[in-house]
């Protein structure tokens, strides 16, 4: 096998490969011992303990293994403003961050993947009544961080327990395409009973616009054409939610 050849076999590991080549250098002692120290810390007071930047340097620690991380994990942040807007950034926009390769944007997209696979199931296959902040820890979660604009629809059954959760369209940084008729078509497929709407605002304010509050008047008169139930509308900020309910829009 050649260089070359192996070197394309370690694909998506690639930012690994110094480390794989010179596995018998001895890490510095320096690093060593800061990253004992943040994982100590990290260990004592989990991560409320930890500023964003220690804790992202904790994450970038198996993608980069020999070298100090501290520099990348300031830069990440500067960048993408905070830890959640890190893991959230397309792939495309973190590699355009010089000394981010594969390998550590694939280790933020696996953290980022995790996150919201733990969220959802807090909520999936559950009364949405009862577990109704687990439902708007999971929307934020998975939403409160996207650079553009998505919508979502939760489907839930005759007992509220919710049965699917599904993007219904991706727009611009301030704009969705939505489909009514899509949205109550996919409601009688899943022998749904009632939705919630949820759909985020890049810019951080969650604060429903003029088409926000018509588009959802024309989903609740496709619905209730067909007799299913429009709980609630969740419009998603960088921090707060704004719930068309709570606000008499609904």
């Amino acid at each position: 096998m050649t260089e070359s050849q192996h070197h394309n076999q370690l694909g998506l590991f690639s930012e690994c490969a110094p480390a794989f080549q010179q596995k018998n250098a001895v890490l510095p002692s320096y690093i060593k011992d800061h990253r004992k120290r943040l994982r100590d810390r990290f260990l004592t007071g989990g991560a409320d303990a930890m500023p964003d930047y220690e804790l992202l340097e904790l994450v970038l620690f198996r993608a980069i293994p020999r070298r100090d991380v501290k520099p990348l994990a300031r830069q990440l942040l500067e960048h993408f403003g905070d830890f959640n807007r890190v893991l959230s950034a397309p792939i495309e926009q973190l590699m355009a961050v010089s000394g981010v390769g594969d390998a550590v944007a694939l280790e933020l997209k696996i953290i980022e993947a995790a996150a919201h696979r733990l969220s959802r199931a807090r909520v999936l296959d559950r009364p949405v009544l009862t577990s109704w902040q687990a439902l708007l820890d999971y929307c934020q979660a998975t939403m409160a961080h996207l650079p553009i604009e998505q919508f979502r629809v939760l489907y839930l059954d005759r007992k509220n327990i919710l049965i699917a959760d599904e993007q219904q369209a991706k727009g611009t940084v301030d704009h969705v395409p939505v489909y009514p008729r899509e949205i109550v078509k996919r409601a009688l497929q899943l022998n749904a009973s009632a939705l919630i709407l949820v759909h985020n605002h890049p810019s951080g304010d969650p604060t429903p616009s003029l088409q926000d509050i018509d588009m959802t008047k024309q989903i609740i008169a496709a619905a209730s054409a067909l007799g299913l139930s429009v709980h609630d509308h969740l419009v998603i900020g960088k921090s707060i939610e704004v719930s068309f309910r709570a606000e008499g829009l609904i």
